[in-house]
């Protein structure tokens, strides 16, 4: 149960937000940039759907991410960049792989996409992988649940997590070149990047495009002790060295990271609507997992070596996994674990087009994408213990209907494969195969006063793996449906309700070995059942004249719910994870909001608030078992601000608040709640209007000792302490 002074503090907000909303004036947009520059969709607009869709109408929770709001937030990963939003935590595997969690559902029931596209990668596998996208380069981020996300796939159970780019050109920039480019620097890890794409016309409708980017940091500093307190505990219990490398502070070791990709494409935009495009990418990550501490054996266990895979591998991968080990990682010797780097590749083709037609139907719409994926987890003595391959390839094509007496909508088809192995001593998952066709269809009725939409999806899927003989077929149904209605004119209310099937991963279906990056014995099951959801969600939007406030609340009744959770056990010297299924409840809201205080010119000073809470529940039965809590739901949490924007000149200050998480599952430990304190000023040299902006940050600035709960790693890799960041982001 939550406490009272947590039910106290979380009312007394949301009591705020309510009263006091209708007292003030203005009705600027919320959501950062009015548009943006370039022919950029304003906020209000959501584009992650076939057709771009009103997002004050929407039958469900959205959250849109750009211009200045988007400079503000970007980090390193698309997790962290995205872990401040409303009902969005982040796995926190270490700086450098950090995967959105939507409402306390993550991994397989969350898509992560490149404008509409899957990230090609194995993020989905494991939390110490990186997500195969770059946030540097990202122009728009979506956040999107209910019915539009069932068109992504029945692993968007949970969500979809977008990101826009601009590789394959949209629009003929007018005036010539078109550059966007952003570069900064970050105190807490040395952190530098830069950013840059650019758009050229050609003529006849083409346009060029290029774009690079660079991202390097040095082992990051956090709030206060590197281990938490059970774990310092228990060292100094044991005595000698362990008791000794449980005094770390401050410096997380072996967390230091390099990226750099690049990418050319181009496009053909016609006057008639028609469009083609392609792009190709490559991008290469190395990160290091931070170091645990090993307690409670006096002797490492070595594990034979396959002298010639490693020898082959070595071949292959060439020179560039030895020659810069150590670059800027700085690490102190006497921590039981050896350090473990994780060096990625992907090379990606991507293909968008449109061809307008007449009729019934307004658009034919076709996305494709290919990628050739791999990364090595590399010891500390150069050599590289295991490797992941994954080859993927995905394609959908969508009809949008023309608009007719206020009906519209879109229906397509999509197909996926991908060809996953793992090779080496730690190779958990057998090589195995994954085949998807998916039907699916959004329709939406615009009324007059009420907005209905609907959606449904049928999905064909066969994973199976011939290193051990094993082959699963699923097909799995899943229908959504809502309504949007005015309450006033100033008042909207939207429910929805969905019943998904998501059929399980191969990881769950077939894991079974050690993964030293997670320090864990994975085992899964070849003979779970499709995992089934029956959802409800509620949006109460308001919006006046100086102030504007967004309820959301839901519940999820899972039915054979596939969760990863130790068993106490303990196989190869490392603690035994297991997945298993059994059914589960989710529920929980989200409060955000704000008020104008005052209007200085172009200036506005607003108060603003957000709260949001998820509570998940093991319910038992089906082949899991007892009941009990689900393992890493984030605690309610609360962020509150002043923030002065729309003028040349701009600055927030604010105050977020965890809550201690005490309700954990077996094996779980409890979080500690904490508080940070962040600050930021911004100036546009050119004007309010323009794009370009430089931005300080001060993050943490009273450097408290932060662990998120949601994390793996949350007793070894606490979140970054005080980090000063000055940023710039250019357009013309």
């Amino acid at each position: 149960m939550m406490k009272f002074s947590s039910l106290l503090s979380c009312g007394s907000a949301l009591a705020a937000l309510v009263f006091a909303a209708p007292a003030f004036a203005s009705d600027e947009a919320p959501d950062g940039d009015q548009g943006g520059a370039h022919g950029q969709p304003s906020p209000g607009i959501v584009v992650t759907a076939p057709y771009e869709r009103a997002r004050d109408t929407l039958a469900a929770a959205v959250t849109v991410l750009q211009g200045d709001a988007l400079q503000v937030q970007l980090r390193s990963t698309i997790g962290e960049t995205l872990a401040r939003q409303a009902g969005v935590s982040a796995s926190f595997f270490g700086p450098n792989a950090s995967r959105p969690i939507l409402r306390g559902l993550d991994a397989e029931r969350v898509r992560v996409l490149t404008d509409g596209i899957g990230s090609f990668d194995v993020s989905n596998t494991s939390v110490d992988h990186a997500v195969a996208i770059n946030p540097l380069l990202a122009d728009r981020l979506e956040i999107v649940r209910g019915p539009a996300a069932l068109l992504y796939g029945s692993g968007a159970i949970g969500g979809v997590v977008n990101m826009r780019d601009l590789r394959i050109p949209r629009e003929v920039p007018e005036g010539g070149p078109h550059v966007d480019a952003v570069a900064g620097y970050a105190s807490a890890a040395r952190e530098r990047n830069v950013g840059a794409s650019v758009n050229v016309p050609l003529g006849s409708g083409f346009v060029a495009h290029a774009d690079g980017s660079f991202f390097k940091s040095s082992d990051y500093r956090s709030g206060g002790f590197v281990f938490s307190r059970e774990l310092r505990a228990e060292a100094a219990e044991e005595g000698g060295e362990a008791a000794e490398d449980a005094r770390a502070f401050r410096r997380v070791d072996n967390t230091a990271a390099r990226t750099w990709d690049v990418g050319g494409g181009l496009g053909w935009i016609g006057q008639s609507g028609a469009s083609f495009g392609f792009a190709v990418s490559h991008l290469r990550n190395r990160y290091g997992i931070p170091n645990g501490l090993e307690l409670g054996h006096d002797e490492h266990h070595e594990e034979e070596h396959d002298e010639d895979h490693v020898e082959l591998l070595a071949e292959e991968h060439g020179d560039d996994h030895g020659d810069d080990h150590g670059d800027d990682h700085g690490h102190e010797e006497g921590h039981a674990h050896e350090d473990l780097i994780l060096q990625m590749r992907q090379t990606r083709v991507d293909l968008r087009g449109a061809v307008p037609l007449g009729g019934a139907f307004e658009v034919l719409k076709v996305r494709a994408g290919w990628a050739d994926y791999r990364h090595d987890e590399i010891e500390s003595t150069g050599e590289i213990g295991t490797s992941f391959f994954n080859k993927s390839w995905e394609a959908r094509a969508e009809l949008v209907q023309a608009a007719r007496g206020g009906w519209r909508g879109a229906t397509g088809v999509q197909v996926f494969s991908r060809n996953f192995r793992a090779v080496g001593e730690e190779a958990y998952v057998p090589a195995n195969e994954t085949r998807q066709f998916g039907l699916f269809t959004l329709q939406e009725l615009d009324l007059g006063r009420l907005l209905l939409e609907a959606s449904g999806r049928f999905e064909h899927s066969t994973v199976k793996s011939a290193a051990i003989g094993a082959e699963r077929t699923f097909n799995a149904v899943s229908l959504s449906g809502g309504i949007s209605a005015p309450l006033s004119d100033q008042w909207r209310l939207a429910l929805s309700v969905a019943r998904v099937e998501r059929a399980p991963s191969a990881e769950e279906l077939f894991a079974d070995g050690a993964h030293a990056a997670t320090r864990a014995y994975e085992i899964g099951n070849p003979g779970f059942h499709k995992e089934r959801q029956v959802g409800l969600e509620a949006v109460l939007r308001g919006r006046g004249k100086g102030w504007r406030i967004e309820v959301s609340s839901f519940l999820n009744r899972f039915n054979n719910f596939i969760s990863l959770a130790p068993t106490g056990g303990e196989e190869d010297e490392l603690p035994v994870f297991r997945y298993s299924q059994q059914d589960a409840r989710f529920y929980g809201f989200e409060v955000e909001g704000a008020v104008t205080l005052a209007q200085l010119g172009q200036m506005r000073i607003e108060a603003t608030g957000l709260v949001d809470y998820t509570r998940a529940t093991l319910l038992g039965g089906g082949a899991g078992g007892g009941g009990g809590a689900v393992p890493r739901i984030p605690p309610l949490r609360f962020i509150g601000g002043l923030e002065a924007s729309g003028g040349a000149v701009g600055g927030r200050i604010e105050v977020e608040r965890a809550a201690p998480q005490r309700r954990v599952a077996a094996f779980e430990t409890a979080t500690p709640g904490w508080t940070m304190v962040n600050a930021s000023a911004s100036w546009k040299p050119f004007g309010p209007n323009t794009a370009t902006t430089l931005l300080l940050q001060a993050n943490n600035i009273f450097d408290v000792e932060a662990r998120r709960h949601t994390s793996f790693l949350k007793d070894v890799a606490p979140l970054f302490g005080r980090d000063i960041r000055i940023s710039v982001r250019i357009g013309f």
